[in-house]
């Protein structure tokens, strides 16, 4: 249990300053000290505006990746990069990210990067702010993976890549970080039409280096790339089977299904904290205070304030900065206003 109530955080990606999208697209123009200067000055860009919206927890933002989990491959050895978008034209969708094909043992002998990233963000952080990192899970890892002879289907390259994302999840342990979130946006895509525990039992394993020891939490949304989702909107497909995960926070998706889902909370709230999607990341209408406080009292008809937590949807990376800005903001003050009226107190 957190021991903030109506606490308020993000998911893990925030939007890329102008400048930085540039610079990452003409990077040859740069030294590698004016890339890493680069580097720190997106993350202290994200860290501001987070701490200036008044949040409880902060990311880096994921500044220093392609995408929430597009850059881990580069980590990885034994694929083949692809080469080429599949679909150039059209419509933005999922299916314009190709695969990469399998070319050997699966191995990241260096790490993930995700101790790096988090090293920086302590580094840059105002002192005594509570942190997340946030890492994606095996499985959603496994998706843009081509199976092969070896690895011949998606579980059992999720299996091999199981132990990867472990160690990472040890590293950061080690690295001092205090809160976790693990990705696994697959899980909740295809919870419909898979079994969900196995999923579980991924989901458990994986997290066995920090469970107990740190605040676990799982992002469980259904896909945002260009802010288009890509998995069935139906939540309670997860459960009650994703009770069992051994996580201390489990967010889910609110918005998109204009909280028709949101009875779910008080079946989380009796394991863990329930984290609730009160911010839509795929609409550019900017919810007000008073919207944000309409949603936390329906939330508060099924778990306590101490047991909810607040976040967008899903990462902020496919919303425009400006929007992202004034949507946290306002998720933060509508929290406020709850507080006050429950005279709970404000930080």
């Amino acid at each position: 249990m957190q021991s903030t109530p109506l606490r308020t955080s993000v998911i893990g990606s925030y939007p890329f300053p102008g400048w930085l999208e540039f610079a990452s697209q003409n990077l040859t123009q740069f030294g590698e000290n004016d890339i890493k200067e680069m580097q720190d000055d997106a993350v202290v860009a994200a860290i501001h505006d987070q701490t200036s919206a008044g949040l409880d927890v902060i990311t880096d933002g994921e500044q220093t990746r392609f995408d929430f989990n597009l850059s881990f491959y580069g980590y990885l050895e034994g694929i083949e990069m692809e080469s080429a978008s599949p679909r150039i034209y059209g419509p933005p969708a999922h299916d314009q990210r190709g695969k990469h094909a399998i070319s050997g043992e699966l191995a990241a002998p260096n790490g993930l990067g995700a101790v790096e990233e988090f090293e920086r963000l302590k580094r840059l952080a105002p002192a005594r702010q509570a942190l997340k990192a946030s890492i994606p899970g095996p499985f959603t890892l496994s998706g843009r993976l081509l199976p092969n002879d070896q690895y011949t289907n998606r579980y059992e390259i999720t299996e091999a890549l199981l132990p990867i994302v472990q160690k990472e999840i040890e590293a950061l342990v080690e690295a001092g970080c205090e809160e976790i979130c693990v990705d696994e946006p697959s899980m909740s895509c295809y919870a419909y039409k898979a079994d969900p525990e196995v999923f579980v039992d991924l989901f458990n394993r994986t997290v066995e280096p920090a469970a107990g020891k740190i605040r676990v939490c799982s992002h469980l949304c259904f896909g945002n790339f260009k802010a288009r989702g890509v998995g069935k909107r139906t939540p309670s497909a997860m459960f009650p089977a994703f009770l069992d995960m051994h996580v201390d926070e489990m967010h889910i998706e609110t918005c998109t299904t204009n909280f028709v889902f949101l009875d779910l909370i008080e079946a989380i709230s009796k394991k863990f904290d329930a984290a609730v999607g009160i911010i839509d990341v795929k609409s550019y209408y900017i919810e007000t205070p008073e919207d944000v406080a309409a949603i936390i009292k329906r939330c508060l008809e099924f778990a306590p304030p101490e047991r909810l937590v607040f976040a967008p949807d899903c990462g902020l990376s496919q919303t425009a900065r400006w929007a992202a800005k004034q949507k946290l903001q306002n998720m933060v003050a509508g929290a406020k206003l709850v507080r006050k009226e429950l005279g709970l107190p404000n930080a």
